[in-house]
Parts: structure tokens; C-alpha cells; sequence
């Protein structure tokens, strides 16, 4: 997530491996890996992302309060990423064109 638009920039649908975490770093656009990040403390993000702007902070900083709040605005508009509901999708590649539509759309709404 850009900080300074709040747009998504880049998205990835896998475990939390340091495959699929390479996998996503891969993705983000070159410009946005030279910024400054934050992250959490996920072991894989110590072991992929090696840029010294890299920074690894806990909740209580306040630092990736967008992601958080993100995940959630996602998981309340689009309910097949709830678990334990009857539109819960079992497809990852139904899950990824979900995800596409929907990061699409709330992208354009940021646009000003």
C-alpha cells in the first residue's frame, strides 16, 4: 500500500512461506522497493526484504495501521476472505479474481 495515495500496489495469495513472501516482493513494483516499508515481525520479511529502508515495527507503533486497516475494510466488503461462511471461496484462483476486481475498484476510488 502506497502510503501517500492509499492505493494498493501490489498483491500476492499464498502461505506465509519465505517463498510466497519472495514471491510478493517480486511483484511490488521496483520504484516502491526502493521506499521506505514497514512490516511486522514475520520471519520471512527479515530474510527477503533486505533493503536498508526496511523497517520492522510492532502494532503498538502505529506504523502499518493502514495495511491493518485495510484488511479488515477487505475482509467486511468482500466476505468469501471470512472464514466459516457460506461464501467462503475454496478456489485460489477464485480468491485472486475477487481480489483483482476488488483492489481494481478501490483503487479508481482513490483517484482524485
Amino acid at each position: 500500500m502506497c502510503r501517500r495515495t492509499r492505493q494498493i500496489v501490489s498483491f500476492f495469495i499464498g502461505d506465509r512461506s519465505e517463498e510466497s513472501c519472495q514471491a510478493f516482493w517480486e511483484l511490488v513494483p521496483k520504484d516502491y522497493r526502493q521506499c521506505r516499508s514497514f512490516s511486522d515481525f514475520w520471519e520471512a520479511y527479515q530474510k527477503v526484504v533486505t533493503t536498508g529502508k526496511h523497517k520492522m515495527v510492532g502494532k503498538e507503533s502505529g506504523e502499518t495501521n493502514h495495511v491493518e486497516r485495510w484488511n479488515n475494510t477487505l475482509r467486511q466488503r468482500v466476505c468469501r476472505f471470512v472464514r466459516k461462511t457460506l461464501s467462503f471461496s475454496k478456489s485460489d484462483e477464485m480468491h485472486e479474481l475477487c481480489l483483482q476486481l476488488f483492489v481494481y475498484n478501490y483503487n479508481i476510488s482513490l483517484v482524485k
